[in-house]
């Protein structure tokens, strides 16, 4: 069997992206030697509780290899820390025949498989790009200068690769999460090796239209500035002034993921009683959740993909979606994008006035969940991931 490696930090929130390294893992240990390289050993037994008890992973088959110091931080990452996960990599892919890397770029010192999980993978100018705040040469005199020390001279003297060196190598293998996130690698690196793979869409949740709130609307993910929550509020209090309706909005998620802003919007709710938080949820309680509403609704324009959004289609709701990010491509109709709040809330309040529309909207929605059902993800995952070891799916 063949030595296979695989990186991924865990050194984040509790989050929907961990479904992607952990659904490799259950497949992975299945087709060969696999070694896990982590950044925080202790997170990853966190994830697996949440996320991998059901993905039939053997723990006791899995080699788990903390990359980072052992009091490693990622809010105090530095160039030590930095260091040292690209050396033990190193090492670790020198007795690998295939490195799989779910966190985006990563330099293993040789051809890999780089999986993108985010816009944001240590590429200042792509970020910067990405986010409109550069050209594609990617910024002023200072950091055109720092970008230059760091790529021609800081790293060939480590013996790495600078982001861009290892997305333009074709012997290198680049898998972005959506169409939306390979048009933006390539405006900005030109031509690369590359294949579009959706990230798992393992929920399922039984579900029928009887138990739904018909006013309910609902959001689940990280509660944090960049998924906008107060212009969910806004849409959702459009829409109830707009329809007379009293139409309610639950979230679910911490809180305390970012404390000022969290306290922010549990005084907004203060002072709305149709707007609730309802805290983290996870199985059970998060298929309640979702199957209790009818719409769903999301903000973030930058978003690289969106498994909130590919849930919300598995529990049976109807997403209302932003037309810029990976979001719309999931949902796949215009009836359901928006430019502005005041666009969202018009479509929230067509969708409960206009029964026809509703039931067409809604069988639209029932036909692109298939495409991100369970099976369908892990067929594709199969497929490709035999095709990368080398084996008979």
């Amino acid at each position: 069997m063949k030595n296979v490696l695989l990186y991924y930090s865990f050194s984040f929130a509790l989050g929907g992206g961990e479904y992607l390294p952990l659904a490799f893992i259950a497949a992975l240990q299945k087709m060969g030697n696999l070694t896990v390289a982590v950044d925080q050993a202790s997170n990853f037994e966190r994830s697996y509780r949440a996320f991998g008890t059901d993905l039939g992973i053997d723990l006791s088959r899995l080699k788990i290899v903390q990359v980072t110091p052992p009091d490693y931080d990622p809010r105090r990452h530095n160039v030590l820390a930095w260091l040292r996960r690209f050396r033990r990599l190193k090492q670790l892919a020198r007795r690998s025949d295939v490195c799989i890397s779910a966190a985006s770029i990563m330099d293993f010192g040789k051809p890999a498989h780089h999986f993108i999980n985010m816009l944001a993978f240590g590429d200042d100018a792509f970020t910067a790009f990405v986010h409109g705040k550069s050209s594609r040469a990617g910024g002023g005199t200072m950091a055109r200068a720092k970008r230059f020390f760091s790529n021609s001279i800081l790293r060939p003297i480590l013996g790495m690769r600078s982001k861009r060196s290892i997305i333009c190598d074709a012997r290198q293998h680049i898998y972005p999460n959506s169409r939306y996130v390979e048009k933006f690698m390539k405006s900005f690196y030109g031509p690369f090796n590359s294949e579009v793979f959706y990230p798992p869409t393992l929920f399922e949740a039984e579900h029928g239209a009887a138990a739904r709130d018909p006013l309910k609307v609902v959001y689940i993910g990280r509660i944090i500035p960049e998924k906008r929550i107060e212009d969910l509020v806004a849409i959702v209090e459009r829409a109830r002034a707009a329809t007379g309706l009293d139409i309610a909005f639950h979230v679910a998620g911490r809180l305390d993921q970012t404390p000022s802003y969290g306290r922010k919007l549990d005084t907004m709710a203060k002072e709305r009683d149709w707007l609730k938080f309802v805290g983290a949820l996870y199985g059970e309680e998060k298929a309640r959740f979702l199957t209790s509403g009818s719409y769903a609704i999301h903000a973030e324009r930058d978003e690289a993909f969106g498994i909130s959004i590919a849930e919300y289609l598995a529990s049976g709701l109807i997403p209302i979606v932003p037309d810029e990010g990976g979001t719309p491509e999931i949902v796949d109709s215009p009836a359901l994008t928006y430019r502005t709040n005041e666009d969202a809330a018009q479509i929230l309040a067509h969708l409960l006035s206009d029964a026809s529309f509703r039931e067409n909207q809604r069988r639209h929605c029932v036909e692109r969940a298939k495409l991100f059902s369970r099976e369908a993800y892990l067929e594709r995952q199969g497929k490709l991931l035999a095709e990368i070891v080398g084996v008979t799916p």
